[in-house]
């Protein structure tokens, strides 16, 4: 399992990348930066990456006034001297259903215990700190949430993911009667719920510009492979049912080019934000898919488009499943309809 994630978070760090990313108004350099990453990293690597600049920063910037340890958390991530795993999704519930997710503080005599587990946490293996998503409250609400940041040796980690992302760190989390000390529980009560739901629009529009990069990437290949390779008394670009299955592959990445742009623009509203996420993975899907099929048997190479499209397949589960978003896009009709007609 390679550590390469860790030694590029540093140099991120050491060259004010991290800050430069992740502030706001910075989807222009996140999307520079996300680029170069893709083309020079596997995407375990650019996945750790991501996963902190797009989310950990933003919210430990929010819980960072007012608090200490957190404070010095965040100075610690911003830098790239330390490297923070989000555990949100949880092993007691569906990874988009938060709202039952098991993981709970308990108040006890002798002070808070941490209990429960959290598994497929990017950069788990990798972390010097947990920003742990956690119940408060039995209460099945909104505010019955709070978040725990605490180092990540007061857990256990296992590897959750060893063939594919490499570099990503991905790990389950076992919290099992972990005694917190009264700093560990940070932020305003009742707040990591909306906090997190926040973070998750960023995150998405991270993922679109990824998705973007991803796919002008992996067409600009494909097209020079279809260039190249001899097929009848030609090549096989010549074949015209080659050119318009590429073509279908072009308009879905110029459609995702635009929604991407648009999302960059200005403030990212939830609906919107479910929009792109969907966007993304039927994009990536049908981008990978496509190539894959146009090059063939070169593609089950080891480390070949078809070893990339499983990895991406990610686009559609991480983050929220497409499955469950398109349920609260439905929920959005009305406004949706509305803002296309005017």
């Amino acid at each position: 399992m390679t550590a390469e994630a860790p030694a590029v978070w540093r140099e991120l760090g050491r060259s004010g990348a991290i800050e430069r990313c992740s502030g706001p108004d910075s989807a222009r350099a996140l999307g520079e930066l996300l680029t170069d990453l893709d083309s020079r990293y596997p995407v375990g690597v650019v996945l750790s990456v991501c996963v902190q600049i797009a989310s950990v920063i933003p919210l430990l910037r929010t819980l960072a006034p007012g608090d200490g340890g957190a404070a010095d958390v965040f100075d610690a991530a911003l830098s790239g001297k330390a490297m923070v795993a989000l555990a949100a999704t949880d092993e007691a519930a569906a990874g988009s259903d938060l709202m039952d997710l098991g993981t709970r503080i308990r108040q006890e005599t002798g002070g808070p215990r941490l209990d429960g587990g959290k598994r497929w946490i990017t950069n788990a293996l990798w972390a010097d700190h947990l920003l742990v998503l956690a119940r408060s409250r039995e209460t099945r609400h909104f505010t019955s949430f709070a978040w725990v940041l605490l180092p990540a040796g007061r857990a256990v980690v296992r590897p959750g993911a060893e063939a594919l992302f490499t570099g990503a760190g991905i790990g389950d989390i076992d919290f099992t009667d972990v005694r917190l000390d009264a700093n560990h529980v940070v932020g305003r009560p009742g707040r990591a719920m909306a906090e997190f739901v926040r973070a998750m629009a960023g995150e998405r529009l991270a993922g679109g510009l990824w998705a973007r990069a991803l796919c002008r990437r992996v067409l600009r290949q494909t097209y020079r492979r279809l260039r190249e390779r001899p097929g009848g008394t030609g090549v096989l670009w010549d074949n015209a049912a080659v050119r318009d299955r590429f073509a279908r592959c072009l308009v879905a990445s110029s459609a995702l080019d635009a929604e991407v742009a648009a999302a960059s623009a200005g403030p990212l509203r939830p609906a919107s934000a479910m929009l792109l996420k969907v966007r993304c993975a039927d994009t990536v899907e049908l981008v990978l898919s496509g190539c894959v099929d146009l090059l063939g048997a070169e593609s089950f190479q080891d480390g070949g488009l078809a070893w990339l499209r499983a990895e991406t397949a990610m686009f559609g589960i991480a983050g929220g499943a497409s499955g469950a978003l398109l349920q609260g896009i439905a929920q959005h009709a009305d406004d949706l309809l509305t803002e296309v007609v005017t």
